[in-house]
């Protein structure tokens, strides 16, 4: 796939002008068609069909009728983003998103089905079903208006442009021309636009390349882009640990530096991005990069300060549900983010309860006021919406009710709705090294019983609890 994919593209890395001069205007697709001939395409590198693997054939329905529509109207309309580089790959893109000179309330009024959404960037969702094409009018380069935080959020909402005191893009409207948008996008290997005219790719900064060469390269100078958009430095672990690309030198070098912008982000934004980060497949890999990069900090503090005090369950048990997790996305299954969270968040829990918790068990109130505290601290950092952090709750609260066997407890646990995430989450504890006394195996057995076992499986429990209860009593002989 690579092969044909980069078929013949080291001989044409210099697509600019000197070679378009030598060109006839009949032979030329861009100078012939007339939606394309006015593009600027000094430097610009152009991928004819035989040269890149993409067809239409990969592209999904409701992106192909977005592209013909804008196109039968008279607009320039691309694919772009990650939907042409996961193509090149030969991956199937997750989503597909379209760039174009059509305005957000004209892409509105061509298209019934679509609405749309944002403030800091206007993006339009045209949906078809379950599909959402996202349509984003091309951007300019501007100079954005500072904003002190006294400014009103209903002043900020009436500018086009305006930028925060450290740099950071607060609203991003201003609307240009291909070039401009190609190099306000943030990285080469999303820079590459594909046209169904003369099914075309063209190439603004060299991000055919950087995809041979399997890197993630910044457009731009990395520190500035970064100011404009501190998750931008998110997205680039993301598409490193997604793509097992390696991260440019220049890209990488300011990260760190730049890591506590990151608080400065919306909470609600980073649980978004957390989902994205830990839920692409590749959970495991990025998490490695999270706790490589001083960003880690910012989205799990607590967390990765009870993880370094070694090899210990806890540690070993967030591997593992990440592992769990990028398989069930293999295998096309869903994932929960209240489980992913209660994974995360559980050697927090663990070391505020003070110990084992097969060994000293606390009180369910107990439990539950930990659990707020440790849930509202990670609020600080990434959003966590309340049906997912009281789902949460429960598969903690379900660690005790599971281990307190009684024919009352056991009842109540197993009819408890979250039962099956629950007891999901005792394996992985059992799995990762906590020592409680085969209780995963008891609860593996009563599932699969009949009501009579089960019955006898709840009274033997709770004859071996009256006999460690009862004390043993010495007869003492009648002295005479």
């Amino acid at each position: 796939m690579l092969s044909k994919l980069f078929k013949s593209l080291n001989a044409k890395q210099n697509h600019g002008s000197d070679e378009r001069q030598r060109r006839s205007a009949t032979q030329d697709p861009l100078v012939s068609d007339p939606l394309l001939a006015d593009l600027d395409m000094d430097g610009v590198a152009v991928l004819t069909r035989d040269q890149h693997c993409i067809s239409r054939k990969n592209i999904s329905p409701g992106a192909l009728k977005v592209l013909y529509k804008l196109d039968s109207e008279g607009y320039q309309a691309f694919l772009v983003g990650g939907g042409v580089r996961d193509l090149l790959l030969g991956n199937r893109p997750k989503d597909f998103d379209i760039a174009t000179d059509a305005t957000p309330e004209q892409l509105r009024e061509l298209f019934r089905n679509a609405r749309i959404i944002g403030r800091r960037f206007k993006i339009v969702h045209i949906r078809f079903g379950r599909e959402i094409i996202e349509a984003t009018t091309f951007r300019a380069h501007h100079q954005p208006m500072e904003v002190t935080r006294e400014k009103s959020r209903k002043a900020l909402m009436n500018l086009d442009s305006a930028h925060s005191s450290s740099g950071m893009i607060l609203r991003d409207n201003v609307y240009g021309d291909i070039n401009e948008d190609a190099l306000r996008r943030d990285f080469t290997v999303n820079a590459l636009y594909y046209t169904i005219r003369n099914f075309l790719i063209l190439d603004f900064s060299s991000g055919m390349d950087d995809i041979k060469q399997r890197r993630i390269r910044i457009i731009g100078d990395p520190t500035t882009r970064y100011k404009e958009d501190p998750v931008r430095m998110l997205r680039a672990i993301r598409f490193s640990a997604k793509l097992d690309f390696t991260i440019e030198e220049n890209t990488r070098e300011p990260i760190n530096n730049l890591a506590e912008m990151l608080g400065s982000v919306a909470p609600a934004r980073l649980f978004d991005e957390t989902l994205k980060l830990l839920s692409n497949g590749h959970g495991v890999r990025t998490f490695e990069l999270l706790t490589e990069f001083e960003v880690g900090k910012f989205l799990f503090p607590d967390t990765l300060t009870c993880m370094k005090r070694g090899d210990i369950p806890e540690n070993k048990l967030v591997e593992l549900a990440l592992k769990n997790t990028d398989n069930r996305i293999a295998e096309g299954k869903s994932v929960t983010p209240a489980f992913l969270f209660a994974a995360l968040l559980w050697p927090a829990l663990r070391s505020r309860l003070d110990g084992s918790l097969a060994e000293n068990q606390p009180s369910i109130q107990h439990l539950h006021q930990v659990a707020d505290q440790i849930i509202g601290r990670q609020l600080h950092y990434t959003a966590i919406p309340r049906r997912f952090y009281l789902a949460t709750k429960e598969i903690w609260e379900l660690q005790l009710r599971l281990q307190r066997r009684n024919q009352r407890g056991v009842q109540t646990a197993y009819q408890h709705p979250r039962f099956r995430a629950g007891y999901d989450f005792l394996l992985l504890r059992e799995e990762s090294g906590e020592q409680l006394a085969g209780l995963g195996q008891w609860w593996t057995q009563f599932q699969l019983a009949d009501t009579t076992v089960q019955a006898n499986m709840i009274k033997a429990l709770s004859s071996q609890q009256r006999s460690r209860r009862r004390p043993n009593r010495r007869r003492h002989r009648k002295v005479q």
